[in-house]
C-alpha cells in the first residue's frame, strides 16, 4: 500500500499504512510478549514462590485482563498510535500525557536494547573468543533495517517466528508428559501442588507476579499499531487474543514445568533455566532446538518491540514542537514507517555492548505498571466523568469498578517491583519532569495534543460506545 498523503501549510506529510490483519497484529503482540521467557524466568520465579510459579502467572493474567479490557475500550475512542500517552493526553491533560509516554518510554525503548542483550549472550556462548560488539552491531543492524523498510515484512518474519517457538513448546509439553509418567517430579499434572502447598505465602506470589507481569508487556503495544490495522475494530480484538493466547501459553508451560521441577534441586543455574531444563527433559538435541527457539523469540521480540518503540516516539514526536519533534515525526514515502524513529531506537539498542541484562531489565517494568495503571483511570475520566456514563448500575460496573479493580491491582505490582526498579525509574520520571518543564517554558506554554484525521476518518464520533 503506498503512502497516503495530505497538505498541510504547503508541505506534504506521509502517513502510516493501514497494512495489518488481526492475526498479523496479535502475532506481533505474542513475539513482544515472548512465550520462551516462562522458561528462562522459572528458576527465579520458582525460587521467590516456593515452587508455584503458575500460580504467579495467574495473578499476572487476572491484573492484566482488566488492564485489556480498559485498553480495547480506549482504543475504539482514540483509534491512533500512542497508546497510554494518547489516552492520557486527551482525557487528563498533554502535560500529564507526556509523563506517562515519557515514563512508558523508558521501558519500550530500553526492551530491544535488553533482546540485544541476551542475543549478545548466546552468540558469545557459541563464539566466547569473538569481541562482543561485533555480534551486538550485526544484530541491531539486521533489527533496524527489517524495522526501516517494512512493517509488513516485518509482521510476516515475526509471525514465523512465533509459530517456530510455540511449536518448540509443544514438544517440551509431550517431553515432559513423558517424564512425568516415568516418575519425574509430582509424577503427573493432575496435581494442585503447582498452585498451592505448605510454605507458600501470598505476598511471596505478589512479589514472583511482579517478575512475571515482564511476560505480559506486549498486549498493551499492540495498540501503536492502531493506525496500522487494517480496521480499527481489530485492535480490541488483538489485545484480548494476544492477552489470553500467551496467558494460556505461560500457564500452561509454567503447570507442566512445575510438575516435572517442583524444587530447583540439581540445577547449576537458577537464573536462566531454559537450557537445563531442555536438556533434562530432552537431552542434548533437543536443547540445542530449544536454545535454537529461545534465539528465535529473541527475534521475534526484538521486532515488535522495536516496531513499537518507534511509533510510540513518532506520535510522541508529532504532537512537539521544533526540529527534533519535526524530526522524529518523519515517515518515509516509500517505505511509510517512521524511519527516523527507527533508527533512534536502533543506535540506543547498540548499547547493549556494554550494559548488562541485570541493570537493564531491572528497569523495564517502572513504567510499563504506571501506564496500566493510568489507562485504567482514563476510562473512568473518559466514560464515566467527561460523558457522563454513570446513571445505571451497568455504567457504574463498566465504567468505574472494572478499571477501578485493574487499578488497585496494576498498582499492587508496581508497589511491589525490585527497589532498583523502583530507583532508576524514579530518576528517569525526574529527568522527564526537566524536560517538560524546558519544552513548556516552566508549564506556560502548555502541549498540545494531535490525532491524524486519516486516523478518525472511518471512525464513529470519539465516544461513541464501544
Amino acid at each position: 500500500m503506498s503512502a497516503v498523503t495530505s497538505q498541510t501549510t504547503g508541505r506534504s506529510t506521509a502517513h502510516l499504512s493501514r497494512s495489518l490483519g488481526l492475526w498479523a497484529i496479535v502475532g506481533l503482540g505474542l513475539g513482544y510478549m515472548t512465550p520462551m521467557t516462562v522458561f528462562d524466568t522459572f528458576g527465579i520465579v520458582s525460587e521467590e514462590t516456593n515452587g508455584v510459579v503458575p500460580l504467579a502467572y495467574i495473578f499476572a493474567l487476572v491484573a492484566m485482563i482488566f488492564t485489556a479490557i480498559s485498553y480495547g475500550r480506549m482504543t475504539r475512542a482514540y483509534p491512533s498510535a500512542g497508546s497510554a500517552y494518547t489516552y492520557s493526553s486527551e482525557t487528563i491533560h498533554p502535560n500529564f500525557g507526556f509523563l506517562v509516554g515519557w515514563s512508558s518510554l523508558l521501558d519500550y525503548l530500553l526492551l530491544p536494547m535488553v533482546n540485544a542483550v541476551i542475543a549478545r549472550i548466546y552468540f558469545e556462548s557459541f563464539f566466547p573468543d569473538a569481541p562482543s560488539w561485533v555480534f551486538v552491531v550485526g544484530y541491531v543492524v539486521v533489527i533496524t533495517a527489517l524495522n526501516y523498510w517494512s512493517m509488513k515484512g516485518t509482521s510476516r518474519i515475526n509471525g514465523i517466528l512465533v509459530v517456530f517457538q510455540v511449536v518448540l513448546i509443544g514438544a517440551f509439553l509431550v517431553l515432559a508428559f513423558l517424564e512425568l509418567r516415568h516418575g519425574v517430579g509430582h509424577g503427573t499434572i493432575f496435581t494442585l501442588a503447582p498452585l498451592v502447598h505448605e510454605g507458600v505465602q501470598l505476598q511471596a506470589v505478589i512479589a514472583g507476579a511482579t517478575v512475571v507481569c515482564f511476560s505480559f508487556i506486549g498486549f498493551d503495544a499492540i495498540t501503536m499499531y492502531s493506525e496500522e490495522a487494517k480496521s480499527p475494530n481489530i485492535v480490541p480484538r488483538a489485545i484480548v487474543l494476544s492477552l489470553l493466547i500467551g496467558g494460556a501459553i505461560f500457564f500452561i508451560a509454567a503447570w507442566f514445568s512445575q510438575s516435572v521441577f517442583p524444587t530447583l534441586e540439581g540445577f547449576e543455574v537458577t537464573d536462566d533455566t531454559l537450557p537445563e531444563m531442555a536438556l533434562k527433559v530432552g537431552g542434548t538435541l533437543f536443547k540445542v532446538f530449544f536454545v535454537s527457539a529461545a534465539l528465535a523469540a529473541i527475534v521475534a521480540s526484538s521486532l515488535a518491540s522495536h516496531a513499537s518503540v518507534a511509533r510510540m516516539m513518532y506520535v510522541m514526536g508529532r504532537n512537539g514542537k521544533g526540529r527534533f519533534s519535526r524530526y522524529l515525526s518523519y515517515i518515509h514515502p516509500r517505505f511509510v514507517t517512521p524511519t527516523h524513529a527507527v533508527v533512534i531506537v536502533g543506535i540506543v539498542s547498540l548499547l547493549a555492548v556494554k550494559f548488562t541484562l541485570e541493570f537493564a531489565s531491572s528497569m523495564i517494568n517502572f513504567g510499563a505498571l504506571i501506564a496500566f495503571t493510568i489507562v485504567n483511570l482514563t476510562v473512568i475520566v473518559f466514560f464515566a466523568v467527561r460523558l457522563g456514563r454513570r446513571r445505571t448500575v451497568k455504567d457504574i460496573f463498566t465504567n468505574i469498578v472494572l478499571p477501578a479493580i485493574g487499578m488497585c491491582l496494576t498498582a499492587v505490582l508496581w508497589i511491589n517491583l525490585h527497589f532498583d526498579a523502583l530507583l532508576y525509574g524514579s530518576i528517569w520520571l525526574a529527568v522527564g519532569i526537566c524536560v517538560l518543564l524546558y519544552i513548556t517554558r516552566g508549564l506556560r506554554q502548555p502541549l498540545t495534543m494531535r490525532i491524524e484525521e486519516q486516523t478518525l476518518a472511518e471512525e464513529s464520533p470519539v465516544g461513541a460506545e464501544p
